[in-house]
C-alpha cells in the first residue's frame, strides 16, 4: 500500500507525525515536553509564541531546534535599541542604469521574509520598531512606501524576552502581546535533565546534526488538518463563558479580546490534532486557557499587560476552575 499523500493524511498519521516532531525537538530541549508541545501546537494553529523567561534556560535553543526540524527558511533578528522598522520589513532601494541615471526603486525584503523568524530579546527594540511587527503578525504582510508585500506561507514568529531585565528595555504594547497566541515560560530543568545537558551539551552535539523532519507541504497539511477539526456549539459557548469571565472579574481591569477567544479555539483544535482526534473536547481548552489568555488581561493595580504576569496566570486559572464544563 502506497503512503498517503501529505494533503490526504489521516488523523492517526497526523498525530504520529506530530509526536515524531515533538520527539525530534526534545533531543535538543530536554526535560520540557509541555513547552515543546505547546510551541508546536502554536505553529499548527498558525499562531506566534512569546518565550518569557530568564536567560540560559533554552529559549533560543528551542527556536533553533524548531527551525532545523522543518525544511523552511529561518531568520534570526537580534533586537537592539537602534534597530529600525526598515531593518525588519525591508526597504525600497533606488536602481540606476549603466550611465548612473535613476531608473526607479526595487523592494529589498528584510528578515521578516522567512517562514520562521526568531525575534531575540524583542523588548529591547523601541516601540516604533516593535510596531513594525504588528501588521506582519496579524495579516502576514508588510507595507513599505504604501505597497503591501505578502510574507511567506507559513509564517511564524517566536520571540524571546527576559522578564527580569529592565534597563534598556521597552514593555511590549498591549496590541503586540495580543498577537501572540501563547506566552510561555520554560523554567529551569530538573536535576536529572540538567545533568544530561552537562554531560553532552545539546547545542554542540545535537543541534548541528538535526535534519528536517517535515517539509513545508507537510506543515501546511497539518495546519489544514487543524482548521478542519470540529468544535461543538457547546464548546464554543464554553469559550465565550471563559472569555466573558475575564471581562467581569473584579481583579481585572481588562479582559481577553475576541482575538484571544479565536486563539484559544485554534489552540484547542491543534491540541486535538496532536492527540489524534478530529474533534475537540473541553480539556483541549481548559489545559491551554492560561497560556493563551493570561497575557491578554490586565491586573487591577498593575501598569500594563506586562506587569503582574504571575497574578494574571493565577486569576485565569481560577476562572478556568470556576466556569462550568459543558456536558
Amino acid at each position: 500500500m502506497e503512503p498517503a499523500d501529505s494533503n490526504t493524511r489521516t488523523t492517526r498519521e497526523s498525530a504520529k507525525l506530530c509526536h515524531q516532531w515533538i520527539n525530534e525537538i526534545e533531543r535538543a530541549v530536554q526535560g520540557k515536553p509541555e513547552v515543546v508541545r505547546k510551541t508546536l501546537l502554536s505553529v499548527l494553529a498558525k499562531g506566534h509564541v512569546l518565550l518569557d523567561d530568564v536567560p540560559g534556560v533554552g529559549k533560543t535553543t528551542l527556536a533553533h531546534a524548531l527551525a532545523r526540524s522543518v525544511d523552511a527558511e529561518f531568520r534570526r533578528v537580534q533586537f537592539t535599541s537602534d534597530l529600525l522598522p526598515g531593518d525588519l520589513t525591508g526597504l525600497a532601494m533606488p536602481q540606476f542604469d549603466v550611465s548612473g541615471q535613476p531608473t526607479g526603486f526595487r523592494f529589498q525584503p528584510g528578515p521578516l521574509f522567512g517562514n520562521l523568524v526568531l525575534a531575540d530579546e524583542v523588548n529591547r527594540a523601541s516601540p516604533k520598531t516593535q510596531s513594525a511587527l504588528l501588521e506582519a503578525m496579524a495579516e502576514r504582510t508588510v507595507t513599505v512606501d504604501g505597497i503591501s508585500h505578502a510574507l511567506p506561507d507559513p509564517f511564524f514568529v517566536i520571540a524571546t524576552q527576559n522578564p527580569l531585565e529592565h534597563h534598556g528595555t521597552h514593555p511590549l504594547p498591549e496590541s503586540q502581546l495580543d498577537r501572540f497566541l501563547m506566552r510561555l515560560e520554560i523554567g529551569y530543568p530538573d536535576r536529572q535533565h540538567e545533568a544530561r545537558v552537562l554531560a553532552a551539551d545539546p547545542t554542540i552535539h545535537v543541534l548541528p546534526g538535526m535534519r528536517p523532519l517535515l517539509s513545508l507541504d507537510d506543515l501546511r497539511a497539518l495546519q489544514a488538518s487543524t482548521e478542519a477539526v470540529k468544535v461543538d456549539e457547546s464548546l464554543l459557548a464554553y469559550l465565550l463563558d471563559l472569555v466573558e469571565a475575564t471581562r467581569v472579574h473584579e481583579a481585572l481591569t481588562l479582559g481577553a479580546s475576541t482575538r484571544g477567544a479565536l486563539a484559544l479555539r485554534r489552540a484547542g483544535q491543534a491540541s486535538a490534532v496532536i492527540d489524534g482526534r478530529d474533534y475537540c473536547i473541553p480539556e483541549d481548552f481548559r489545559n491551554l486557557a492560561v497560556d493563551v489568555l493570561a497575557h491578554r488581561v490586565s491586573v487591577r493595580g498593575q501598569s500594563g499587560l506586562n506587569a503582574g504576569a504571575e497574578e494574571s496566570r493565577w486569576i485565569v486559572s481560577e476562572i478556568v476552575d470556576r466556569v462550568a464544563i459543558p456536558v
